[in-house]
Parts: structure tokens; sequence; C-alpha cells
């Protein structure tokens, strides 16, 4: 059965000697895996490999299944050509380490059409940015919306973030629980937008250390979450 629709591209992965299986966050089916066969047999073939680099955005004709784990795409194109996304070394690996845990977090196999205009418009609107440090903070903050563990909206002006329960609180009643700066970024962001978050000034360390509380965030929130294999790499690039 052929069917068009949009992908976030995921994760690619070599499979045998000339393909890859490619993992994608779709508009119309959530997660799927397609096979593609002989795509790395001649340097024809690899032209089109370039589509499926990290937070591509394609649109997709694929030869669907029901009960098949890997689907097969009739053709593809990319619906929004990126102009820095994949070329500038700091946004690159920005999006590889983000392409990671959304990898690692996004399994449902069953559109979310507002999830996909999030990830839609995030990826577009950091292709256009010159200021992008304070982006992937954001960014995650912003995802835990979608998954089902955003902060409580209320109470923001308490002492402490509980980590553990997503809750402001006046007491650490957690050893999750943070304080000074960490819990004021969970309280500020929630107050800001993309446009805006670059407003908010972190030295590398700070930055560091709140992404660090970030995933730790989701760590104590979704079951087998790992830490992406990219943090190093991207710290020592993006910081």
């Amino acid at each position: 059965m052929h069917n068009k629709g949009k992908a976030i591209v995921l994760s690619s992965l070599r499979y045998k000697e000339n393909d890859l299986i490619v993992k994608c966050y779709t508009n119309h089916r959530g997660v799927v895996s397609y096979l593609q066969k002989g795509i790395l047999k001649t340097q024809k073939s690899r032209i089109r490999a370039v589509y499926f680099q990290p937070l591509s955005q394609l649109e997709l004709d694929e030869n669907y299944q029901v009960n098949r784990s890997l689907q097969y795409l009739k053709d593809i194109k990319c619906y929004y050509p990126y102009k820095s996304l994949h070329t500038n070394i700091y946004k690159a690996s920005l999006s590889v380490f983000l392409a990671e845990i959304l990898a690692n977090v996004l399994r449902e196999e069953e559109p979310n059409t507002p999830l996909f205009e999030f990830l839609e418009a995030a990826c577009q609107f950091l292709d256009t940015q010159q200021q992008f440090s304070n982006f992937h903070l954001m960014f995650l903050l912003r995802l835990t919306k979608y998954l089902g563990f955003y902060p409580e909206t209320t109470a923001q002006n308490k002492s402490f973030f509980n980590l553990e329960s997503g809750t402001f609180e006046n007491e650490k009643t957690s050893m999750y629980a943070v304080d000074g700066m960490q819990k004021e970024l969970f309280s500020h962001l929630m107050r800001l937008d993309f446009e805006s978050v670059n407003t908010v000034k972190l030295n590398a360390l700070q930055r560091r250390e709140f992404l660090k509380t970030l995933l730790l965030y989701f760590e104590l929130h979704l079951g087998g979450f790992k830490k992406p294999k990219s943090l190093q790499v991207f710290n020592d690039v993006f910081h």
C-alpha cells in the first residue's frame, strides 16, 4: 500500500554491506524504520544517502505493509532544504545530539501531529539562527510537554524544583530537588520562547550543568532512557 507523508530523520544505521536502516518520525505514522537496500553500493546511489542526515525533513512515498518491522520507500525528496544545519559544525553537532535523544525517547508507532509540528518548526528555526547557544536547553524542556512530564506551571516562585515529581516546592523533599540557578533556569525558561531564549546569559559551565540536570529529568521520567553517546563530543564542540 502506497502512502505519502512527511518525516524527520532520527538515525541511520549501516546494515550489511550496502544497505541503510533509517529511523524516522513521521507525521502520519509516528516512528517508522525504513530499509534502504543498495543505497551505499555505487557512487550514484550514495548521493541519496545524504537525504538521511540527522533531522533532515523529507517527503516520503512509502510502500507500507502492516506487521512488517522494516518498511520500504518508493521515493523520497527533501521538502525543507536546510541552509546551515548540516554545514555549520556547531549546528551539525547539535543536530546529531538532539536526533540521538529523539531516537531514544520517541517510540510510539502512531501519529502525533502537535509533536511532529513542534519538531518540524524547531528544526527550521534553528537552521535560520545566528545565535543558538541555549537552543538545546529550550528544545529539551519544550519536548517534555509532548512526552508527558512538563514541569508544573504554578508556584514557580518556590525555592526548589523537584525533578522526580516535576513540581516546585518550598522545602527539599527529595534527593532530586534542585535549587539556586538550576531551579531558576527551569522557571525562567518556562516563561520564554525560542526567539527570546538567548537573552539568558549563561557561560559554558552553567549551560553544561543545566543540560546535565535536564538529562537527569528525562532519566527519572522515562524508563530505559539512556544518556546520548554523542554527549561528550557535543560538549567538546559546543561548549
